[in-house]
C-alpha cells in the first residue's frame, strides 16, 4: 500500500522524478515511446523493438551482433556487466534504436534493452509497499540513484532516519528499502529505506517492550554522546545512559566513557512501558563500591587519598575507584584561618585525612585534615585558666565585640559588653581599634566551641562595688553637663563615662511638657542626687531640689541680717518672728549638710575621682 502522507512529504513532483532518471533511462526509455517484438514479431524490424541478437564476431574490442534478415550491428564492450566472459554464438537481447537502409547496419543498445526487461519484470512482481535490495549508483540532484534491476531515485531525507552530514557514503553499498511509488506511465519508481528502518526498529521495539524486564543486561550501539549522558540503541529503542550511571567514580563527560558506534552491555535500570523509554546502567553491571563502606572506612580511621577537585567549601578526596569524600574547609587547620582550600592542597596532591562519617544512602563520607594533628584547644583551658592576663592584638572589629588574637591562630572574643563598666558602648571602636595591642583578662574558655571570653573592663575593680557608692550619696549637690535629652528625662555627666539621669519630673516645680524648655545639651547643672542603685548601676537626679537647697541657703541669709526682714515675714517683735529666725538658723544647717559635709571644699563633681586597678580614689 502507498504511503500518499510519506510521497507529498517528499515534495518531488512526476516531471521531477522523470528528470532525475532521463540520464539513467534515455529519453525514449521515460517517454514511453519504446516497444518490443515477441519471438514470432523478430521479422518486424522497427526502432525501438528489442530483438534477439547472436554474437558473430568481434570487431576489435566490441562485439558484432546478428539480429536478423542480414542486419547486423556493433555493442561496445562496456554494454556487457562482464564483457570477459563474452563467446562467439551467445544470444542477448537488444534494443534496435535506428537502421542504415544503405549499408543494412543497425544501431542496437543491449543496456537499454536490460532495461526495459527490468522495468518489465519489476512491473508484474513489485508493488508499492514491497522492499527490495539494490546498490546505490551515484549522487542525483535531491538524493541518490539506486539500480534494483532499474534505477530508482531514493530520496535524501529517506536514506536514513537521522540525515547523514553526506549521502556521497552510500555509494556502492547494497541497500534494503521500501518502494513507496510506482508510476507505470512515466517509468518512475520512488524508494524509501528510512521508512523500511523505522518499521524494522517499530517492531523491535515492540518486541523490545514485551521481553526486557528491569536488571537484564542487554548489548547496544552508542548512538548519540551529550553533555548529561549518551543514548544507546537497543535494537528498536534508544536508552539513556545518564553520565551519573556511567561511572562509580567522578568523570567530566561522557566521552570519558564511550565514543559513537561503539558497542557496549549495560543493565536494564528502569523501563517506562508507557512512553517507552528506557534508563540504562553502566557502572551497576558491578557491584557499588559503597556497599560494606562503613566496614572499609570507620569513623576516626585516618586514610590517605588524593585530592580530585577543590571548591570554595572544601576539597574533594579520592579514596579508592568510585569513593571520594569531602574535607570541608573548616576541617582542614585548627588554627589557620583559611580564605579558599587552595591555600593548602592542590589537584593531585596526596593527603592524610581522618574518616569523620559515613552516610552510605547518600554515598557521602566526611574527612578532616586538621584532625591529624594534635588540637590545640585540648590544651587552652590548661594554658590560659580564667583571670590569667593575656597581651593581644585587635583583629577585627564587629557590631558586638572585639576579637584578640592571643596567640597565631589563637583569637579571644572581647564582647563589648565586657569592655567598661560606665560607658555605655555602641561600638567597640569607641575604646579600640584595628592592630591595638591591648591586655585582658580570660574570663572563659569554651573547648568544645573552640572560643575563649576576654575582658578589659575586668583589669580593673567594678566601681559601683565601692567607688561611686562611696563618692555618690543621696543628698548631695553635684555638677555635670546635659549630654543627651529625652522625652522622658535629661542625662547628665558627672564626670567621665558616668551618668545620671534628671527625670522630666525632678526638672521644675511645675509640670515640663519638653525639658529642653528648662536645659540645654551642654548645659552644665547643679543637681541633687536622689538616690544611687547599685544593682540596675544608676544614679538619680533632680535639678528643683538642688534649686530648693540653693534658694534656702540665700532665704536664710537675708533673715540674719539686722534690719532686714525677709519679704513676707512677720513683723519684728511679732510672736512668730523668733520662732522664724530659729527656723531660718535650722534650714541653713540642714541644706549645709545637703551638700555632702564637705564644707568649704565645694559640692561633690569640683573634684572628680578616678578608678585605679583597686577601685580606689
Amino acid at each position: 500500500m502507498v504511503d500518499r502522507n510519506l510521497i507529498a512529504s517528499l515534495q518531488i513532483d512526476d516531471s521531477e522524478a522523470e528528470q532525475m532518471l532521463a540520464d539513467a533511462m534515455g529519453p525514449q526509455a521515460v517517454k514511453g515511446e519504446m516497444t518490443w517484438l515477441a519471438e514470432d514479431q523478430m521479422g518486424d524490424l522497427k526502432p525501438g523493438s528489442i530483438l534477439k541478437g547472436k554474437i558473430i564476431g568481434r570487431v576489435g574490442p566490441d562485439f558484432l551482433v546478428e539480429v536478423g534478415l542480414k542486419s547486423e550491428g556493433v555493442l561496445p564492450r562496456d554494454e556487457f556487466s562482464d564483457p570477459d566472459a563474452v563467446e562467439i554464438g551467445d544470444v542477448v537481447e537488444v534494443l534496435l534504436e535506428a537502421i542504415e537502409v544503405e549499408g543494412g547496419v543497425v544501431q542496437i543498445s543491449k543496456r537499454k534493452a536490460d532495461r526495459i526487461r527490468g522495468w518489465e519484470r519489476i512491473i508484474e512482481k513489485a508493488h508499492e509497499g514491497d522492499t527490495i535490495d539494490g546498490k546505490v549508483m551515484r549522487k542525483i540532484k535531491g538524493g541518490l540513484l539506486v539500480d534494483i534491476g532499474v534505477p530508482v531515485f531514493l530520496p535524501a531525507s529517506q536514506v536514513d532516519v537521522r540525515r547523514p552530514a553526506d549521502i556521497g557514503e552510500y555509494i556502492g553499498r547494497t541497500i534494503r528499502a521500501k518502494i513507496i511509488k510506482i508510476d507505470q506511465a512515466r517509468r518512475n519508481i520512488v524508494v524509501s529505506r528510512r521508512k523500511l528502518i523505522e518499521e524494522e526498529r517499530a517492531e523491535k521495539r515492540k518486541k523490545l517492550l514485551e521481553t526486557l524486564k528491569e536488571g537484564d543486561i542487554v548489548k547496544g550501539t552508542v548512538k548519540n554522546i551529550a553533555d548529561f549522558g549518551a543514548f544507546i540503541d537497543l535494537g528498536g529503542i534508544d536508552g539513556l545512559l545518564h553520565i551519573t550511571d556511567m561511572s562509580w567514580g567522578r568523570i567530566n563527560h561522557p566521552s570519558e566513557m564511550v565514543q559513537i558506534d561503539q558497542q557496549i552491555e549495560v543493565r536494564v535500570l528502569k523501563i517506562d512501558r508507557e512512553k517507552e523509554k528506557f534508563a540504562l546502567g553502566l557502572k551497576q553491571k558491578e557491584d557499588s563500591p559503597w556497599q560494606d563502606i562503613e566496614v572499609k572506612y570507620p569513623v576516626n580511621t585516618r586514610v590517605k587519598g588524593l585530592v580530585t577537585n577543590i571548591v570554595s567549601y572544601g576539597a574533594f578526596v579520592k579514596l579508592e575507584d568510585g569513593v571520594e569524600g569531602l574535607v570541608h574547609i573548616s576541617e582542614m587547620s585548627w588554627t589557620r584561618r583559611i580564605n579558599h582550600p587552595s591555600e593548602l592542597v592542590s589537584v593531585g596532591q596526596e593527603v592524610e585525612v581522618v574518616v569523620l562519617d559515613v552516610n552510605k544512602d547518600k554515598q557521602e563520607i566526611s574527612l578532616g585534615m586538621k584532625q591529624t594533628e594534635v588540637n590545640p584547644w585540648e590544651i587552652m583551658a590548661q594554658k590560659y585558666p580564667p583571670g590569667t592576663v593575656v597581651e593581644g592584638k585587635v583583629r577585627n572589629l564587629t557590631s558586638y565585640g572585639a576579637f584578640i588574637e592571643i596567640e597565631p591562630g589563637i583569637d579571644g572574643l572581647l564582647h563589648v559588653s565586657d569592655i567598661s563598666w560606665t560607658k555605655k558602648l555602641t561600638h567597640p571602636n569607641e575604646v579600640v581599634k584595628k592592630g591595638d595591642a591591648i591586655h585582658c583578662v580570660v574570663l572563659e574558655v569554651d573547648q568544645e566551641k573552640q572560643r575563649i571570653s576576654l575582658g578589659l573592663k575586668q583589669m580593673s575593680q567594678d566601681p559601683w562595688l565601692e567607688a561611686i557608692p562611696a563618692h555618690y550619696q543621696p543628698g548631695m549637690i553635684v555638677k555635670g553637663k546635659v549630654t543627651k535629652i529625652t522625652n522622658f528625662g535629661v542625662f547628665v555627666e558627672l564626670e567621665e563615662d558616668l551618668e545620671g539621669l534628671l527625670h522630666i519630673s525632678e526638672l521644675a516645680d511645675h509640670k515640663v511638657e519638653n525639658p529642653e524648655d528648662i536645659v540645654k545639651v551642654g548645659q552644665d547643672l547643679e543637681v541633687k542626687i536622689l538616690r544611687v542603685d547599685v544593682e540596675d548601676r544608676k544614679i538619680g537626679l533632680s535639678l528643683k531640689r538642688a534649686q530648693w537647697t540653693a534658694e534656702g541657703d540665700g532665704a536664710a541669709g537675708e533673715a540674719s541680717a539686722p534690719g532686714t526682714p525677709a519679704s513676707g515675714s512677720p513683723a519684728p517683735g511679732s510672736p512668730a518672728s523668733g520662732a522664724s529666725a530659729a527656723g531660718a538658723a535650722s534650714g541653713r544647717k540642714g541644706q549645709a549638710n545637703l551638700g555632702g559635709g564637705l564644707g568649704d571644699a565645694g559640692n561633690l563633681g569640683t573634684d572628680k575621682i578616678t578608678f585605679g586597678p583597686s577601685g580606689t580614689k
